[in-house]
């Protein structure tokens, strides 16, 4: 930003990543509250075959602690959560997918509203999903493991 820029709107970004299938599921909404991410999570739970287990990776984790949220997640037991440090190596696949729809889409872009980012990242999404390439994990769990030890 530069000084004369201003920020009239915001939205709230929430995105979902299936590794395996490098398919991705995303929601802008206009709020930051505990009531944003129970949207998504039910969003989630919706989308999400019943016999798959969901594991909820937060880089904020603030709204995952509110009252509703944790009662939330006791009545849906396959959604597990975990908050991660900046820089987690979980996250560099979902962070590389993000890197690139803000240098594709949004970056350095002027918006007239806060809809037309909103509609630039769904479209984003939309074109990534007709075409996605799964990652190939090369690393052996062996080596994980150890590295999970060392930690």
């Amino acid at each position: 930003m530069t000084h004369n820029d201003k920020r009239h709107e915001t939205t709230t970004l929430f995105s979902a990543l299936s590794i395996l299938e490098d398919k991705v599921t995303g929601a802008c909404m206009p709020r930051h509250t505990h009531q944003e991410p129970l949207k998504f999570l039910h969003l989630s739970d919706q989308q999400t075959p019943a016999d798959k287990e969901l594991l909820v990776i937060a880089d904020y984790n603030g709204a995952l602690k509110h009252p509703r949220v944790i009662r939330w997640l006791k009545r849906h037991p396959r959604f597990h959560t975990h908050s991660t440090p900046t820089g987690a190596s979980w996250l560099n696949q979902f962070e590389s997918f993000l890197s690139d729809r803000s240098t594709q889409r949004t970056r350095r872009g002027a918006f007239a509203s806060v809809r037309e980012p909103v509609t630039a990242f769904k479209g984003y999404i939309a074109q990534h999903n007709r075409e996605p390439e799964p990652s190939i994990w090369t690393t052996q769990v062996s080596d994980l493991a150890e590295k999970v030890k060392r930690a």
